[in-house]
């Protein structure tokens, strides 16, 4: 399988470079790696960080492309969790260990034409995918539909508004499923839905999807996909947001 080799998984420890606040409740978090930590766009690792004394572990996203070297970046929606208050509380020069990498979610060129799904913060390995294809300047032709509640919750607005500049084969659309004042908003309207990908994207069964977000929204995707527009189950690709659970991505 394309993605993952175990001569390849490092484990090390490492400590935090610096916390960004993405939107209003999404915060990036970047911590120092050696030289040799590589990974694909698209992939997944596990880290783990202190909570009163005691080790703590989850599976998330790298947020940063390959080609963005010297740190390693995960995105999160942060929450309630204990977890989230825990990342919330990083300071530059905190502790954490990080073992990587992990996944199958991968893009770095093989095909001619893809298309991207997303939601919220399942836009992370996305965002790593296309910075890569622009820093690469890979040849493909790649266009994203993002989806959010509001405005004010489009994590990674202005980084793909300047990879649209830098890169004129990628083209992001934006979709709003309540717009704080809808007359204003001049991006698309609602979720995700067969009709949005057929008038977005004419070209959709020359192209090999990939998917990501909540697990709902990418099993809806999916069936939409095959089943309303009869795509080849061979060019759907997905990765599922699904908390905290061993083997899952958040």
């Amino acid at each position: 399988m394309k993605g993952y080799n175990e001569s390849m998984e490092k484990e090390f420890e490492t400590t935090v470079i610096d916390t960004i606040q993405r939107t209003h409740d999404i915060k990036s978090f970047r911590f120092s790696c050696p030289e040799d930590a590589d990974f694909k766009p698209g992939q997944f690792f596990i880290i783990t960080i202190k909570i009163k004394g005691q080790e703590a572990s989850k599976h998330f996203s790298f947020s940063n492309s390959p080609t963005e070297h010297g740190y390693i970046e995960f995105t999160k929606r942060l929450t309630g969790s204990e977890f989230s208050q825990a990342l919330d509380q990083l300071k530059a020069g905190d502790w954490a260990r990080i073992k990587m990498p992990y996944g199958y979610f991968t893009f770095e060129g093989e095909y001619e034409k893809i298309a991207c799904l997303s939601s919220g913060i399942g836009i992370t390995p996305i965002r790593s995918l296309c910075r890569n294809a622009c820093d690469k300047k890979l040849a493909a032709d790649i266009v994203l539909i993002y989806g959010n509640r509001t405005e004010n919750d489009i994590a990674f607005h202005d980084d793909f508004l300047q990879m649209e500049k830098e890169n004129k084969n990628l083209r992001v659309i934006y979709t709003l499923s309540r717009p704080l004042d809808a007359n204003s908003w001049p991006g698309r309207k609602g979720r995700i839905s067969g009709d949005m990908i057929r008038d977005e994207i004419r070209d959709f069964q020359e192209r090999v999807f990939y998917i990501c977000g909540p697990p709902q929204m990418v099993e809806d995707l999916k069936a939409i996909l095959s089943d309303e527009l009869k795509l080849d189950k061979n060019k759907i690709k997905f990765e599922l947001f699904t908390g905290y659970g061993l083997g899952k991505m958040e």
